[in-house]
């Protein structure tokens, strides 16, 4: 007998914020994995939209050293 799961619901959507800004490194730091790797949208429950927009985020705060590439 197969589980049926509840829809997960995106975090930017249920709380309106439209813009996902690079410099908010402590709401990126919730998408990102212990090895600093980006969380996939199934894990994290981020709408297609959204998860497109944090990685671009999370990308562009690595290139101006806000977060880090790999964790020691």
């Amino acid at each position: 007998m197969k589980q049926t799961k509840t829809p997960q619901q995106c975090y930017f959507c249920l709380n309106t914020i439209k813009d996902v800004d690079y410099k908010n490194t402590r709401l990126l730091r919730r998408f990102l994995s212990s090895y600093a790797k980006i969380v996939p949208r199934k894990r994290s429950g981020v709408c297609a939209n959204h998860q497109r927009h944090l990685a671009n985020a999370i990308k562009r705060a690595r290139i101006m050293a806000l977060l880090p590439f790999i964790q020691r």
